[in-house]
């Protein structure tokens, strides 16, 4: 792992069960040698779900965002493969709810190059209509990408998944800083959820940590762009302090 660093880096260059890997700053991951470019919880009409069902009025823009987001990283990476892993859509009704041109937009990614659906907690069908391949699981060499662990199926030597929407807290001198991150401890990675309204967990929370090794370390997403940090630098959820 490279060493850790308070200075702020374009992308983060690792190992994954031997597979390089690249950490973006927009949230996703990059295979280099294969050309696969891997995002975890889109959850397109989070927004639209909380207005139906009353529990906020949020704007409704967050599948729009996150959209341009997605547009802007296939532009500047033009992956021969994008793998969604899971919570794609925030619930199955999110599709029905899906304003016409955001539906269009999300063909239009899908049709750009192979794309694979992997199936989550909120979606465990991809929308239809839209082509791509749906499936539980994949692997990239030794790496296996699914939504989340799978306490049934043996330990993988490398595994990709999403589902926590990993969050980091570090004090600074001036401030608490709270950010998206990565968490790895080189044979699982979580990623952070690429949703614009996407929550997260706090990575020291035992629900995170319980699938790390202790000497695992977190990137946060910044910016200015990712910063690497132990887990002894990173300030533990105040809710679950003792």
């Amino acid at each position: 792992m490279p060493r850790d660093s308070q200075t702020a880096t374009q992308s983060v260059s690792l190992r994954i069960a031997g597979v390089p890997v690249a950490l973006d700053p927009s949230g996703a991951v990059w295979f280099p040698e294969s050309r696969d470019l891997v995002v975890a919880d889109l959850h397109f009409e989070k927004g639209s779900a909380y207005a139906e069902r009353g529990r906020a009025l949020l704007p409704p823009y967050d599948t729009a965002e996150t959209l341009r987001r997605l547009e802007a990283l296939v532009r500047r990476l033009k992956p021969d493969r994008l793998l969604c892993l899971g919570d794609t859509l925030h619930d199955v009704a999110g599709e029905a709810r899906m304003d016409d041109g955001d539906r269009r937009r999300l063909g239009a990614l899908v049709g750009a190059q192979d794309w694979v659906w992997i199936a989550g907690n909120h979606d465990p069908a991809p929308p239809s209509g839209l082509g791509g391949t749906a499936s539980e699981s994949a692997r990239i060499g030794d790496v296996v990408l699914r939504h989340d662990v799978d306490d049934a199926a043996a330990i993988p030597a490398g595994e990709l998944i999403g589902h926590y929407h990993p969050k980091a807290v570090v004090r600074t001198r001036a401030r608490r800083v709270t950010a998206r991150c990565f968490a790895t401890d080189g044979r699982r990675l979580i990623l952070p959820a690429f949703g614009a309204y996407a929550g997260g967990l706090n990575v020291r929370d035992p629900a995170i940590e319980g699938l790390l090794a202790a000497d695992y370390r977190a990137y946060l997403v910044r910016p200015s762009g990712l910063f690497a940090f132990r887990r002894e630098q990173l300030a533990p959820d105040p809710k679950r302090a003792a």
